[in-house]
């Protein structure tokens, strides 16, 4: 009992070992490779080199999350291969241990690091990514529309050729693009309140609010009852479903409600559930990813090994990249369940994992 404790702490600690190193090497990589693109972009624009840098540093954590996978794979990689080239793994199977009391320290590891990255990193990441785009909102982007969604409804800041409104609005359709029970406050270039208009409905159509059964109040509390009032605007559909918060900018905890607050208020959140289901599938991902290394090297003993690990492993981590890519866009465009579209990944990676080292150990 001893001995196989021992075995397991160190064939853990292996594993961390390699994990730290792929994720220390691919960090700097991406640290380097995007500040560089940073200055690129602000080049064009009177931009402090401290703000580039802060841009830089609040968007790298996301930019590390998103290869997190791939961080599991090849440190998995380069850990059982060593331990393969070194015939520890000879010894160890000489043993009497089988294949999956070799893997267990390593899967375990990955499924908690799975658990970490959702509880913990991913609220970081969410905060970090939150103020990146706010930052790049700010010095790169001209755009001067705001929108909110919470428990009272949506709230819409816009601007038009008079100054600026700010919409509210307790229910929606349509993807934002007919307000119900509608409250608009308007304010002149000064940033004035220059009036307020209150309508049963309002109905988005090119360039223009259209209200219907509006009260429109001016400053000084004389109101006019129209059948239609227009106001000038410059959104569509698609920039109102642009504003809302991005789902890379909301962590695992924040996630449920701002989607049942979504729904509320009559917009889609299939983006924001498939991002949430993506995340709890985390931790059995980064277990396939064990799996999938594990079939390339662990039975790595000739040099031309590693030509196949390595190649390998690359052709798993592309494949992997691209299927989870269209599964997700077919699970938005479609009719096919989130839910289901988020899992598949996470799912057929291990079956396939699962599969292939029941072939190589009843080999």
């Amino acid at each position: 009992m001893l001995a196989t404790a021992t075995l397991f702490q160190y064939l853990a600690r292996q594993f961390l070992f390699w994990l730290g190193s792929v994720f220390l090497i691919l960090t700097a990589l991406f640290e380097v490779f995007d500040l560089v693109e940073m200055l690129r972009r602000a080049s064009s624009k009177d931009i402090p080199f401290d703000v580039v840098l802060q841009l830089n540093l609040s968007k790298l954590p996301h930019l590390v999350q998103d290869v997190f996978p791939f961080i599991v794979l090849f440190g998995a990689l380069i850990a059982f291969w060593r331990l393969a080239k070194s015939s520890e793994l000879v010894v160890i199977r000489a043993a009497g241990i089988s294949v999956w009391q070799i893997l267990a320290p390593s899967l375990l590891v990955a499924f908690l690091l799975g658990v970490f990255q959702i509880t913990v990193y991913s609220p970081f990441s969410a905060s970090l990514r939150a103020k990146y785009e706010e930052l790049e909102s700010e010095y790169f982007s001209n755009g001067s529309e705001q929108l909110t969604v919470s428990k009272t409804g949506l709230w819409l800041r816009q601007t038009h050729e008079e100054g600026q409104a700010v919409i509210h609005s307790r229910k929606t359709e349509n993807g934002g693009t007919k307000l119900t029970d509608v409250t608009v406050f308007l304010f002149d270039k000064d940033e004035k309140f220059d009036g307020r208009i209150d309508a049963k409905s309002a109905v988005l159509e090119k360039n223009q609010w259209v209200f219907n059964n509006a009260t429109v109040s001016e400053i000084n509390g004389r109101g006019e009852l129209k059948e239609h009032y227009a106001l000038p605007t410059n959104l569509t559909e698609e920039k109102i479903q642009e504003s809302f918060a991005s789902a890379d900018t909301l962590s695992f905890w924040q996630l449920p409600e701002f989607i049942k607050t979504m729904e509320e208020a009559g917009f889609s959140a299939n983006t924001h559930r498939l991002r949430l289901h993506s995340m709890l599938s985390t931790p059995f991902l980064f277990c396939a990813m064990v799996l999938i290394a594990a079939t390339f090297s662990i039975r790595a003993s000739r040099r031309s090994s590693t030509a196949f690990m390595v190649l390998g492993g690359i052709m798993c981590g592309f494949l992997l990249y691209l299927m989870t890519n269209v599964v997700h866009a077919v699970g938005l465009a479609t009719g096919l369940p989130v839910s289901l579209a988020a899992w598949m990944p996470a799912g057929v990676s291990v079956m396939l994992g699962v599969t292939a080292l029941l072939h190589l150990e009843d080999g």
